[in-house]
């Protein structure tokens, strides 16, 4: 899903049991911010001038400072939590909705400063984003409710040496240098409302990246392996910079009004079925989004389960015979997908609807489309008939709903697929 990093650098002494601070990453916050910035095109490096290297240097550690940096503390603020000096959801994510609307108003700040040529508070409130990007993706800041992961402890106890430490510290701690070399930001929108949700999506994958890396990490301290901490580390800290160089790229670009066309006409399309749904919502599916049919299980992307254990490819009979798709969602009877959309952005959503021919040829299933509550589309599907294109219109819509129910006599053999859904401008 990303491109390869050429280059990891360890530049000085890793601090294996450094303090046990709570704010994730810490002195990383420095180096990942650099790196970020380092890859930005020459021009928009020129754009934020001086305010570069304190970007790097003090302004992403701003919503950690918020109480000894009064003059600094409201580009952390926001007028919809008034009294808040110290926002949690910049450093913990919460909901999705919310995370959104908070993403979104920083992002908003930081392109308006920068188009009224007040580039200072462009690049504060940039440092603010720059710190919720990381802090979301810190290995440090994955286990929902468990901040310092005495839970996880008890699943993978520590030896002698750390066992009455908290180790949210150790875990992050550490002076290193990320090298992003070879690494192009990528643009998130055309307009604010686009790129913080596509940001959204990008942040959820450096979540998922940073959860990889907890376990390996928590193991190389108890074998007191200094390295293999910091090789993790920059695991989560590279991710880190590449979703974080394409946020500062965004925001320069749309602050601005220099969008290049290429960029702008790929963002024209855009898949979702590696997206989380609101019904995951802290991007896993809790107990209460089991199902039972077809098959036990969870919904997939990417490929159908045969009887909830064998992954195969997702297939839709189609009018010229079988095809696979390697974008698509498969999904049980009775539960629906909920996916935020930015209102405006997207102009039509479309999806191929059909069962498995080899696996649900014997099933009948409901396909169903809404939006913010109302029907869009349904169509139903026989596992012997051809895949069925759905479209409809999305624009005002903030809130899309995928749902499935069996209509066939043999309710284990819907196997219902969603194929290639697809927002288009």
């Amino acid at each position: 899903m990303f491109p390869p990093v050429s280059l990891l650098r360890i530049c000085l002494t890793f601090f294996l049991l450094g303090a046990e601070s709570a704010l994730a990453w810490g002195e990383p916050h420095h180096a990942i911010t650099r790196a970020a910035v380092g890859v930005l095109p020459l021009w928009e490096r020129e754009v934020l001038g001086e305010e570069a290297k304190a970007l790097g240097d003090r302004y992403c550690l701003i919503p950690d400072q918020v109480f000894t940096d009064r003059e600094n503390a409201k580009f952390a603020a926001m007028e919809s939590a008034p009294g808040e000096v110290y926002l949690q959801i910049l450093h913990l994510p919460g909901p999705q909705t919310e995370t959104l609307e908070v993403v979104r108003s920083f992002m908003e700040r930081a392109v308006q400063a920068l188009r009224e040529g007040r580039t200072s508070d462009a690049a504060k409130y940039m440092g603010t984003i720059c710190h919720q990007i990381e802090d979301y993706g810190s290995p440090s800041h994955t286990l929902p409710g468990d901040n310092q992961f005495t839970l996880l402890q008890q699943f993978l106890p520590p030896g002698e040496a750390m066992r009455d430490q908290l180790v949210h510290g150790p875990i992050e701690n550490g002076v290193f240098e990320v090298d992003l070399a070879g690494y192009h930001p990528v643009l998130l929108g055309a307009s604010v409302a686009e790129a913080s949700w596509r940001l959204l999506h990008r942040m959820h994958e450096a979540i998922l990246n940073a959860r990889s890396t907890t376990i390996p990490i928590l193991q190389a301290l108890y074998a007191e392996d200094g390295e293999g901490v910091v090789k993790h580390q920059l695991r989560a800290a590279v991710v880190d910079g590449q979703v974080l160089a394409d946020a500062l790229h965004t925001i320069i670009c749309l602050g601005t009004g220099k969008v290049a066309p290429p960029e702008s006409l790929a963002l024209d399309r855009v898949g979702i079925a590696g997206f989380f749904p609101l019904e995951a919502p802290a991007l896993h599916y809790p107990q209460t989004e089991f199902f039972s049919l077809p098959h036990w299980g969870y919904p997939r992307s990417g490929v159908i389960l045969a009887g909830g254990k064998r992954a195969m490819p997702l297939t839709l009979r189609t009018e010229g015979g079988p095809k696979e798709f390697r974008q698509g969602l498969s999904a049980g009877m009775g539960k629906t997908l909920t996916y935020l959309l930015p209102r405006g952005v997207w102009r039509s959503f479309g999806v191929l609807a059909g069962l498995h021919p080899e696996l649900g040829a014997k099933g009948r299933v409901e396909f169903t489309i809404s939006g913010d509550g109302r029907v869009l589309a349904s169509v139903t599907v026989g596992g012997e008939e051809a895949a069925r294109k759905m479209e409809c219109a999305v624009n005002d819509i903030t809130r899309l709903q995928l749902s499935l129910t069996s209509r066939g006599i043999d309710g284990k053999s819907a196997y219902a697929i969603w194929g290639e859904p697809m927002l288009a401008k």
